[in-house]
């Protein structure tokens, strides 16, 4: 009650002032009247009585005022009083209050705007009902595995799931799912739209409940679904079908298969997966119908899904591992694909799944970006902090300007305490102003970052929505700016006596020498944080060069990648061959074409195919077999590409099936099989799985390429002819040289598809911009960090101009007497530049010693760099003490002009 009565008064004391005073007064007039009346019981006239309660009560506006400070509402008032009195001085500084608010606002934008991005896809929980109960159920370190792997998360087999559906215990209930691009499109060019894979447990589990319609239940997921429902999210239902609520019921075709579109999940809800939305949800049943013979759900060894599960009531994380590690020795037994060698099958009954936390999801935009956000984090707090020592510099240089004011103020009986709570208010004005515009500024640079992140085959999706932890991270940005800037100045405007300020006639004594060494120190953090940056940004930049002009194996420009997919068609084995063949002559013979050719696998695409070599016509040797990298391709693969052939041939049309197995490998196929010596002549097989081929001799030897991405090591490719395939794709991917326009070409290539046939799906890249959009993590540190690194070196070049400018005007005396006794303007300038070059040194070397210990914490995202470079360190040291010398030389140039007259007549 007495706080509640506390809370009350302190609001009365704010918002009913008048009342509060008139109600003290008439209580101070009831105290002295009884004062007075006690008195004169004791035999005092009322003159006497009246002026002697009036000496032991003392002043009624001193004792209201002790009655005021008891109170928190004081405390709120005065804190008013000195925000009101802050944007009075910011009023009359416009420059200052620019300066301060622009540079707070970037640096606390964008560290707000990278931790938005950090919060979305590490911090935050899926937003379902209780996701702390949410697990996720996958194999505890699965160093490798065999088989095939589709999807964005391969944890698991569809065997594996339905035993564990079956077997566990840990669970309330439990979904498996997996993403996928849909097809919507009745045919011709391809339309995909994001896809997922879902068992019938999904959407209850995870407590969704439809916005119209019904959700896909364990019914709708059974064996052989030939009609199975779709659900449809949210967006997609608004932007397709413009909201209509007539939707329920209508045929939506997935690679030319009909589904009955049965729900719309509401808006909220986005699926599982962090940094990606979904637009159609089918039953798991609905991959064999959609994806045909090529699908995973009936394949033992494909991996492709991904469970999840909702822990029972009093279950704990460890308890559903534990349980899950007993059950691990019987499912893997079950489900052990039949294919699997001996080897394969020991390491694959090793496997034991484990349970671990499901609340925030899966996501790939974690797994590649929260390691660079994290360190990019790092790089926007030095920003701040040398945007802070900047502000320092300025609030440092208003102290010594308003030090005679302080000094009255403290002289009439103001106390320390109270002077630095005002200048310390006028900081947090300062303070909360920037971070209110980086906040705004932080919602727009969030979405540039998501968008640079995003590609037009690949987007992504992220909810940058604000919570509490950013706004939280905000306000504390905020509030340790405002001490960084702030409390050394306040404490040093502060600290000198009154009477010595009020004696000073000339210079200031908070500028004095101990102001000045301040102000060094600081510009001296400035210069070391900003080559540290400089470093960083540098690195970055000349990483991502590398990888850009890295020597890939072929050539990059010119080519367009085309899939023309013919699944659709229903050819058989024997027929899909030459339907492919006739495809790519057609395309061969569209004008502007220079060369066309076949693969089954398109180079830096991520996607891969790796087999044991066996070296040798015979023999199976001890242990694990080494492995290579396979690709498919047809007649005209490396003339397209331009790929160096460096000894023996090329396909040609004699390799065709049923005749010997013929290979064309690389040089580092020749370094690791054949001791660096010409391979041309040997034979080797194949190990998949538990077949081995028929022997394969090598016709071939070609330059070293790129396989799965760029920052890989060489790696042993081996390339087999399309044409000796015996088990042909249902598509047809075409890499295409020209220099015809790209949309000519594209044209051509639809229009002579459609004249083979009517029901083909087709789907364009080119192959550069594929190219370009893996390396977008390396575009995106190289672009923050120059950014970051450009910002540290303009404010640490304000901060040295201002020191100097300072320093010249503290030595204007000095510099005038030199004059008159000779000095010229040469002398003058190299007096005042050896100033800067001594805080150079000094911040160079700090600043060289933090980049080496800071470099080794980037040096995995580096592409053939080493953290130590010299020549970085080199460029970043001149390039700063370049910035450094034109800060510097203008206030010198201003000092060499000085008339030495005016500078004495001062004196």
């Amino acid at each position: 009650m007495s706080l509640l009565r506390n809370l009350a008064g302190g609001l009365r004391g704010l918002f009913r002032k008048e009342q509060v005073e008139r109600e003290m007064d008439e209580e101070l007039r009831g105290y002295l009247e009884a004062a007075v009346n006690e008195k004169m019981r004791r035999g005092m006239s009322r003159e006497e009585a009246l002026r002697a309660a009036r000496i032991e009560m003392g002043s009624a506006e001193s004792v209201k005022e002790h009655v005021r400070a008891a109170g928190w509402e004081s405390v709120v008032e005065t804190l008013w009083q000195d925000l009101r009195f802050g944007l009075r001085l910011l009023r009359f500084n416009p420059a200052f209050a620019a300066a301060a608010i622009l540079s707070l606002a970037l640096g606390i934008g964008a560290n707000t705007a990278i931790f938005q991005l950090l919060d979305a896809v590490r911090l935050r929980t899926l937003p379902v009902k209780h996701p702390e109960q949410l697990v996720k159920i996958t194999i505890d370190h699965r160093n490798g595995a065999s088989g095939s792997f589709s999807t964005r998360y391969p944890d698991l087999t569809y065997g594996q799931w339905e035993q564990i559906r079956a077997q566990q215990q840990a669970f309330s209930n439990v979904f498996a799912w997996g993403p996928n691009l849909f097809n919507i499109s009745p045919g011709g060019e391809v339309h995909n739209v994001q896809g997922l894979w879902v068992s019938g447990e999904f959407f209850e589990t995870l407590g969704v409940e439809p916005a119209l319609g019904r959700l896909l239940t364990s019914a709708d997921d059974r064996s052989n679904c030939n009609s199975a429902g779709a659900v449809i999210s949210y967006s997609f239902w608004k932007h397709q079908y413009a909201g209509e609520n007539s939707v329920i019921g209508r045929t939506l075709k997935i690679s030319r298969h009909p589904f009955e579109i049965v729900g719309v999940t509401p808006p909220d809800f986005y699926g599982v997966e962090v940094g990606r939305y979904f637009d159609v949800a089918v039953p798991l049943c609905a991959e064999a119908t959609i994806n045909g013979g090529d699908g995973q759900l009936h394949r033992p060894e494909g991996w492709w899904l991904t469970a999840m599960g909702r822990l029972k009531p009093g279950w704990t994380l460890d308890r559903a591992g534990a349980q899950l590690r007993a059950i691990s020795p019987g499912i893997f037994e079950a489900t052990v694909p039949p294919t699997f060698n001996p080897e394969q099958a020991k390491h694959y009954l090793d496997y034991k799944l484990g349970a671990f936390p499901g609340d925030s999801g899966s996501s790939e935009l974690r797994r590649n970006f929260e390691n660079p956000l994290w360190f990019l984090l790092g790089l926007g707090a030095l920003v701040l902090l040398i945007a802070s020592a900047n502000l320092a510099n300025l609030m440092l240089a208003r102290a010594s300007a308003r030090e005679k004011e302080l000094g009255m103020r403290m002289a009439v009986g103001a106390s320390r305490g109270r002077l630095i709570r005002q200048l310390l208010a006028e900081s947090l004005l300062l303070a909360g102003i920037g971070a209110g515009l980086g906040a705004l500024l932080a919602r727009s640079l969030s979405q540039v970052l998501v968008a640079s992140l995003s590609t037009q085959n690949d987007p992504l999706f992220v909810d940058l929505g604000t919570d509490w932890r950013v706004l939280g991270f905000t306000a504390a940005l905020a509030g340790i700016t405002c001490i960084l800037f702030g409390l050394a100045p306040a404490w040093r405007a502060t600290s000198v006596a009154p009477g010595v300020v009020l004696k000073e006639s000339g210079r200031g004594t908070i500028g004095g020498r101990s102001g000045f060494g301040l102000r060094r120190i600081l510009v001296v953090s400035q210069i070391a944080l900003s080559l540290m940056l400089l470093v960083g940004a540098l690195l970055f930049a000349r990483s991502l060069n590398n990888l850009a002009t890295v020597d890939a194996g072929f050539r990059q420009d010119g080519i367009l990648v085309t899939d023309i997919d013919f699944t659709a068609l229903n050819l058989p084995d024997e027929r899909r061959l030459a339907f492919s063949e006739e495809l790519l002559s057609r395309v061969e013979a569209i004008p502007g074409v220079d060369s066309a050719a076949i693969a089954e696998i398109v180079p830096l695409s991520g996607n891969g195919e790796n087999h044991d070599v066996l070296i040798g016509t015979s023999g199976v040797p001890k242990g694990e077999a080494s492995v290579a990298s396979f690709n498919r391709v047809s007649l005209g693969f490396f003339k397209t590409l331009q790929t160096p052939m460096l000894a023996g041939r090329d396909f040609g049309e004699h390799d065709m099936k049923g005749s010997p197995n013929v290979a064309i490998v690389n040089e580092e196929f020749a370094r690791k099989f054949a001791d660096g010596r010409n391979p041309v002549g040997m034979a080797f097989r194949v190990g998949r799985l538990r077949t081995i081929t028929a022997p394969y001799q090598i016709i071939g030897l070609v330059k070293n390429s790129k396989y799965f991405e760029l920052r890989e090591e060489a790696q042993p490719i081996v390339y087999i002819s399309m044409a000796q395939y015996e088990h042909p794709d249902t598509d047809a991917q075409i890499l295409i040289r020209s220099n015809a326009p790209l949309a000519t070409l594209v044209s051509g290539v639809k229009s002579t598809a459609n004249q083979v046939h009517s029901d083909l799906d087709i789907t364009f890249f080119p192959f550069h911009k594929m190219i370009q959009d893996g390396l977008l993590r390396d575009r995106l540190m190289a672009a923050l960090s120059a950014f970051f690194g450009a910002l540290a070196v303009v404010l640490a070049a304000i901060g040295l101009y201002g020191v100097i400018s300072y320093m010249v005007g503290q030595r204007r005396n000095e510099i005038g007497i030199r004059m008159a006794l000779g000095a010229g303007p040469p002398k003058i300038i190299r007096l005042v530049l050896r100033e800067t070059g001594v805080l150079l040194l000094i911040g160079l070397a700090a600043g060289v010693a933090l980049a080496l210990v800071a470099a080794r914490t980037a040096a995995s995202m580096l592409f053939d760099l080493k953290p130590t470079d010299v020549l970085t360190y080199v460029l970043a040291t001149l390039g700063l003490s370049a910035v450094a010398a034109l800060a510097s030389f203008l206030p010198a140039q201003r000092a060499a002009r000085l008339d030495p007259m005016a500078a004495l007549r001062n004196e």
